[in-house]
């Protein structure tokens, strides 16, 4: 079984003139594994990956493992057809020291409970990796239900959960039922998820104020539910700043400005307004004040 407890950041994908910036990309990776980070999830939605080709998703992963180490790595694998995403796992797994993949349900086609069991079933069966279960329907426009993820928890290939859902008793009986590793997939659902039980969180605000989300979950771990208060109140703001406008925009803007990376995205997704990346930056600040 894969440990995916903890804190994992899912990560952009530094652009420059068009073209991937792997020095960026590079020192991204270098800057929040020293923070202490549990592990990188790379092409999820934060990192752009439906508007790179899988030679540019390949370049990526490169990179990222590469540069991690001994930190495991996510890669984010989609598509309509069980066959053709299991092949893309099976080709990436012979080429890269992955810990599983993080896999969604198809996007558009908005199959029955029934049939996303049968492609997670599916997947799962021939993957030669752990599954993270990505439960977003507001990418998706499917919900994957809590009847449906209890008899996913029983394939033994099928392991943790991205939890996107945004129904909180579904969250809580998933962590009681205890088969699947809970993350949050949402970031303002980080404490909650935690304090439940929850394994842990893929956020993607955490690529700011890295080391204060980690002493959350420090605080949350240790039960110290005063000082874990105090953390999520001071991190409520970065959170709400990251996704004001469509992710990853915020963050990148921000980053650009610390000096981390150009503000690039490919389109259709555009730079955040300048607006947002002041009141970002001013929030950074007063954080370090």
């Amino acid at each position: 079984m894969q440990d995916f407890s903890g804190l994992w950041i899912p990560l952009v994908t530094p652009f420059h003139h068009g073209e991937i910036d792997h020095t960026a990309l590079q020192k991204l990776v270098k800057r929040l594994k020293a923070d202490g980070v549990k592990g990188f999830v790379a092409c999820g939605s934060t990192g752009e990956a439906a508007l790179m080709d899988e030679h540019e998703q390949d370049a990526v992963l490169d990179t990222i493992c590469a540069t991690a180490g001994d930190a495991p790595v996510l890669m984010g694998v989609s598509g309509p057809r069980p066959a053709m995403v299991a092949a893309r796992m099976q080709d990436l797994a012979k080429r890269y020291p992955l810990a599983g993949y993080l896999l969604p349900a198809p996007s558009y086609i908005r199959p029955s409970q029934q049939g996303l069991l049968g492609y997670f079933q599916a997947v799962a069966d021939a993957s030669p990796l752990p599954l993270v279960v990505y439960d977003i329907p507001y990418r998706t426009g499917v919900k994957i239900e809590l009847a449906t993820l209890l008899q996913l928890a029983g394939h033994p290939n099928i392991q943790a959960l991205k939890d996107c859902g945004g129904q909180m008793q579904a969250t809580q009986a998933l962590i009681e039922d205890g088969r699947l590793a809970v993350l949050a997939g949402e970031d303002h659902n980080i404490f909650s998820t935690l304090a439940l039980g929850g394994a842990g969180a893929i956020a993607a605000s955490a690529h700011l104020e890295t080391r204060r989300f980690l002493q959350l979950f420090a605080a949350l771990q240790a039960q110290d539910l005063p000082a874990a208060r105090q953390l999520w109140q001071q991190l409520g703001r970065i959170i709400g700043l990251s996704f004001a406008e469509p992710n990853p925009a915020p963050l990148k803007a921000v980053m650009a400005r610390l000096g981390w990376m150009h503000d690039e995205l490919r389109a259709p997704l555009h730079s955040a307004s300048p607006a947002l990346a002041e009141h970002f930056l001013e929030a950074l600040k007063q954080l370090q004040d």
